[in-house]
């Protein structure tokens, strides 16, 4: 089996941190009976460092997964977060096809907070990275929606400051992409990352961005945003749906002007309550990418057959959480859930990992135990104890891991189908 490129086909990622997820990933494709490409091989290079995998780690544990649990379909391969040449490079030379450029480090996070004074003291920095500015001046774009994009002069400077060193950063990385896969003669794709910040992409930043961005020769096959309202992770999407579905409708009808490329949901797992929506306003164009809910589901496993070992997971993760925690965007406080020893054993799954709750309209919800193991998957696996004992019992129960990975991401698979 070797790793496509995907197109313009949706797309759906399954991020594996244990390297023994592919099975449960292919049996929800087919439980499913899904009209959604997978990316089985997807990694960040962040999650390769704290799980101390390689990139061929990675592509051999996804792809040998795959074919023993017979799938012959095709499948991408999703080298991701990449932010320096040599990022590029090894990922590369295995065999990667979907290459995420990731510049959050060159965006200014406190743009939309600076008054105008402030932006115009700092726009003067960034000016040379933004020859486009003046191609916007005072242009106003209707699109398909019937939604204005008015490019102002305060909104021009502002999107300066604040993407302004990112698109430079991103059209370089695409460039060095392009001579590595010139040089391999192999085919690639291109998934540009924004959606790593505090702050929304605004209509008028995402149309600038991309455009900047296929001008230059980019390749670029899918495009994250980041959208309105809050995506924290192993829990649903926090925000009202009605007012994110009027949004996904504008940031599609730019990816269709300008490419067309597809909406990329980045922390993708468990939002179910929007993935009709982003189905729908997409038109199927979409990629979702996923990584750490497998490794809750991983947990689940060791919940059902080694509750001792699950209390040492949670009492570990504890210990770990503020430290761990500071990378991602997540609100689980450690007061908001029980100590292992307070939690009798029927309930410990309940406590820790379950999410399939109703969530009111427009309200969302934080599941305190989930984050926590969530943020911690690292500096648990990496423990020279817990790392081996979670392994050895996932490989004791590899058909409890195929069937809760399955429930699982059936219920992604389906919801955003319902859309399609």
């Amino acid at each position: 089996m070797t790793p496509v490129t995907l197109g313009l086909a949706p797309s759906f990622g399954f991020g594996d941190r244990t390297g023994l997820g592919t099975p449960g990933h292919v049996a929800a494709m087919q439980q499913s009976g899904s009209g959604i490409e997978p990316i089985f091989p997807q990694q960040s290079i962040r999650e390769m460092s704290r799980t101390k995998r390689t990139p061929q780690q990675v592509m051999d544990d996804a792809l040998k997964g795959a074919e023993a649990a017979g799938w012959t379909g095709k499948t991408g391969a999703d080298a991701d977060h990449l932010k320096t040449y040599e990022d590029v490079e090894v990922t590369a030379a295995v065999g990667f096809t979907f290459f995420t450029i990731d510049p959050s480090g060159h965006v200014d996070q406190h743009a939309d907070d600076y008054s105008e004074s402030q932006v115009r003291e700092k726009l003067p920095a960034v000016l040379s990275a933004c020859p486009w500015m003046a191609d916007y001046k005072d242009k106003t774009i209707t699109l398909s929606t019937g939604t204005e994009i008015k490019f102002t002069s305060e909104v021009l400077s502002r999107a300066a400051v604040k993407y302004g060193k990112a698109i430079e950063a991103a059209l370089d990385l695409s460039r060095h992409i392009d001579r590595v896969h010139q040089r391999l003669g192999r085919p690639y794709e291109i998934e540009l990352s924004v959606d790593e910040t505090e702050q929304p992409t605004t209509l008028a930043e995402h149309y600038i961005i991309a455009e900047q961005c296929v001008k230059n020769g980019m390749k670029l096959i899918s495009l994250a945003p980041r959208y309105i309202g809050n995506f924290e992770k192993g829990v649903d999407y926090k925000g009202v749906v009605a007012s994110l579905e009027k949004s996904l409708f504008d940031h599609a009808a730019i990816a269709q002007a300008l490419g067309p490329y597809k909406l990329s949901l980045h922390s993708g797992s468990d939002k179910l309550s929007m993935y009709p929506v982003l189905a729908r306003a997409t038109k199927g164009q979409f990629h979702v990418k996923t990584a750490g809910t497998s490794y809750l589901e991983a947990l689940r496993v060791v919940a059902r057959h080694d509750d001792a070992l699950f209390r040492q997971v949670i009492d570990f993760s504890r210990d770990r959480y503020e430290i761990d925690r500071a990378t991602y965007h997540v609100s689980a406080r450690l007061y908001d859930a029980p100590p292992s020893k307070a939690v009798p054993i029927r309930e410990l799954e309940q406590a820790y990992l379950e999410m399939w709750e109703h969530v009111p309209a427009g309200h969302g919800f934080t599941k305190p135990g989930r984050q926590i193991l969530h943020c911690t998957f690292g500096s648990v696996l990496t423990n020279d104890e817990l790392g081996p004992k979670i392994k050895a019992c996932l490989e004791a129960h590899p058909q409890t891991y195929r069937d809760v990975l399955a429930d699982h991401f059936s219920r992604h698979l389906v919801a955003l189908k319902q859309g399609m």
